[in-house]
């Protein structure tokens, strides 16, 4: 019994840091303030929706589904730093179709050194 809960403790941070991706760093915070939907897409274009892969070319009626008779249409993108930009611009574009308000990207954060020191 001591063993499972062991192997609970070390596994249940990895199951709720999601899908890994290197996000770009930016000095701003941007922690969602609001409750949404997350969108994860990785450096190989594999969009995370809700922790399960689709196709790009889902999307759209995916979050159409999703986001039917919800009043807030919110989605937080955590795009891979390195992907093109063309296809971040072409996800938020989907969201945005389908009538998204808010597209926010998520960051890493960077750490700033205190100036007054």
């Amino acid at each position: 019994m001591l063993v499972l809960l062991v192997i609970f403790m070390v596994t249940a941070p990895m199951m709720q840091s999601g899908i890994g991706v290197n996000l770009p760093r930016a000095e701003t915070d941007t922690a969602p303030a609001d409750p949404g939907l997350r969108l994860t897409v990785d450096k190989d274009k594999y969009i995370y929706f809700e922790n399960s892969a689709i196709n790009i070319n889902l999307l759209e009626s995916r979050l159409r589904d999703y986001f039917s008779g919800r009043p807030k249409k919110i989605v937080y993108l955590q795009a891979d730093k390195d992907l093109l930009y063309g296809f971040v611009v072409e996800i938020m574009d989907i969201a945005t179709k389908i009538g998204v308000e808010t597209v926010a990207l998520i960051t890493e954060p960077i750490e700033v050194k205190d100036k007054n020191r």
